[in-house]
């Protein structure tokens, strides 16, 4: 039974059917080729291959334009991921930007809530510099580092270290320096750092004991 069709479809038919007509009237076929080619005083027996080279550039036209695509793809990716860098970068270093300290003080071991100003020098005791951070960001680590300088304004000790996953946006931090009995007197200087930006500073004098 033949198919029935709406008048939307067959119009759609005449359409396609007039495009193909014109197309077949437009194509020559390869006799026709031949004599145009004899008129202009062209050697036929070149015809196949001017196909052949006709062909070999229709494809690598295709193979240029799918190449410049690639090409435009690739640098679209490479911009957004650099966009995307530059974006996470500017979010983290204002996200660091943030961070302060509220407290800081020295400590011993055996004292961590006093904020000594003086310690007796003596064997292999245990100096803390214990900091308060505020806006610290959760979820986070941090990459802290301490100076600890002599009174002669020389660095002796530096400390770096990454703090375990942040919890609160308050955060207690510390660095240490162990004294000896050659420790230098006098008065030492203390100093903490978030990836090289100085958060806080401390004085603290070394006495003999």
């Amino acid at each position: 039974m033949m198919q029935r069709l709406t008048q939307e479809q067959l119009s759609q038919i005449i359409t396609e059917v007039e495009g193909l007509k014109s197309r077949q009237e437009a194509e020559l076929d390869q006799q026709q080729v031949r004599e145009i080619l004899q008129e202009l005083n062209l050697p036929p027996e070149l015809l196949d291959e001017a196909l052949i080279q006709l062909r070999r550039r229709q494809v690598l036209e295709v193979q240029q334009r799918r190449n410049r695509w690639i090409a435009s793809g690739v640098v679209v990716v490479l911009v957004v991921a650099i966009a995307s860098t530059i974006f996470f970068m500017q979010q983290q270093n204002s996200t660091l930007s943030r961070v302060s300290a509220q407290q800081d003080r020295i400590t011993l071991v055996q004292a961590s809530n006093s904020n000594l100003k003086t310690i007796s020098r003596q064997d292999n005791l245990e100096v803390f510099y214990r900091v308060t951070l505020q806006d610290a960001p959760i979820g986070k680590t941090l990459n802290l580092s301490c100076n600890w300088i002599d009174p002669n304004g020389k660095i002796v000790k530096q400390n770096s270290y990454q703090t375990r996953e942040i919890n609160t946006s308050v955060w207690n931090t510390h660095c240490r320096y162990t004294i000896n009995s050659a420790t230098p007197v006098g008065n030492w200087r203390v100093q903490m750092f978030l990836e090289g930006r100085q958060l806080s500073d401390e004085t603290f004098t070394i006495r003999n004991s």
